[in-house]
């Protein structure tokens, strides 16, 4: 019975040893299984990336924990209205969008927004 020749999976490089193994060294399998993993977690990288910069933009403009600006200034800086973290409904039935602790509410028919920021339970 000839044995079969077996190459690690990133580098071709020939493999001895075991039976099942599958890669020279540790540096090939984090490698193969880095670029294998890039692909699943891009998706997940580009909404984190957006939601950084939400929460950046909202910062930037809400210093005082309460404050209103135009929807265009937020879209200009590069917002996405499509993203948030989390929803909340007060009892007046105004609903505002969270990104982490930074929010914000429609207001004047969409033309501008009151940005609040969510007191941490710690704070109450």
């Amino acid at each position: 019975m000839e044995k079969e020749e077996r190459n690690c999976l990133e580098c071709g490089k020939r493999l001895l040893g075991r039976l099942d193994k599958k890669f020279c060294d540790d540096s090939c399998r984090n490698s193969y299984n880095n670029a294998k993993n890039r692909i699943k977690n891009a998706l997940i990288k580009r909404t984190n990336t957006q939601l950084r910069k939400n929460y950046r933009i909202l910062s930037k403009y809400n210093t005082k924990d309460k404050t209103t600006v135009a929807k265009d200034t937020l879209s200009l800086e590069g917002f996405n209205f499509d993203l948030f973290t989390s929803i909340y409904t007060n009892k007046k039935n105004n609903t505002y969008y969270f990104v982490y602790d930074q929010g914000y509410l429609s207001i004047h028919n969409g033309e501008r927004y009151l940005l609040v920021k969510r007191k941490a339970k710690e704070d109450i």
